[in-house]
């Protein structure tokens, strides 16, 4: 049985800077994934961010909607990963914001 787990991070980008920094930053995601051989890819339609990650046998799917003012995070846990939901959803709105960071060098 899955979980599933819903995040708004709020920003003030529009939707267009907001799609330019998640893809900037979402390479960077397997570092924060315990088990140091995590597997993230991710494909665009539109707005939405198809994301599957792979990290110690298991697979977890998720997307990401860029909206005007806010970007919703949905994930889904799989099997015994749900028993984390509490623990990773806390981690997704205390860290989820990254995403959304200015990566480019300030001059």
């Amino acid at each position: 049985m899955a979980n599933p787990i819903s995040v708004d991070l709020p920003h003030n980008l529009g939707v267009e800077e907001a799609k330019n920094r998640m893809q900037g930053s979402i390479g960077k995601l397997k570092d924060h994934i315990p088990g140091g051989s995590a597997e993230v890819r991710s494909t665009w339609a539109g707005d939405r961010m198809n994301l599957v990650v792979e990290a110690m046998g298991q697979e977890v799917g998720a997307h990401i909607d860029v909206l005007e003012k806010v970007v919703r995070v949905e994930v889904i846990l799989p099997g015994m990963l749900g028993f984390f939901g509490k623990q990773i959803e806390g981690l997704l709105r205390a860290k989820g914001g990254a995403l959304l960071e200015d990566k480019r060098k300030k001059s």
